[in-house]
């Protein structure tokens, strides 16, 4: 029995697609929206933003609302409740830390942008290969 769902979202299409998936498979499985903030870009943005925050938790959850606020919507369709998580560093670390909690992680096979993507590897190929528990890749 899948009891709790991991779905680890940016603001990608495929991370909604895997929401989609989620709520619409596993309608009695608690879900948990997992939003990763200040991990490398291209231009270090992000990171740079968090690192240089008073509060870089604070600044973290506040990057997350925009993801939080649509994993919110989605799941509304569906009239199923989420709960959101937010976590600082590089992807693919902080799904595989976190997902030790859950029965099964559905992710987006791929992200935001391609040159996101290129500079720090595969998020969905790299948790695949390290969860600590199932994974299904959503395209």
């Amino acid at each position: 029995m899948v009891d709790r769902l991991l779905v680890p979202m940016d603001r990608s299409e495929m991370a909604e697609l895997a929401l989609r998936f989620a709520c619409e498979e596993f309608p009695e499985s608690e879900i948990t929206v997992l939003h990763v903030v200040g991990g490398p870009t291209a231009y270090m943005g992000e990171a740079t933003g968090i690192a240089l925050a008073d509060d870089p938790r604070q600044a973290a959850a506040e990057l997350a609302e925009p993801v939080f606020e649509r994993a919110h919507e989605i799941a509304a369709e569906f009239d199923k409740p989420v709960d959101t998580a937010v976590r600082l560093g590089m992807a693919s670390r902080a799904i595989v830390n976190h997902a030790a909690d859950f029965d099964l992680v559905i992710l987006g096979s791929h992200g935001r942008d391609v040159s996101a993507r290129l500079l720090i590897g595969n998020v969905a190929e790299t948790v695949t290969r390290r969860a600590p528990v199932s994974v299904v890749v959503v395209r």
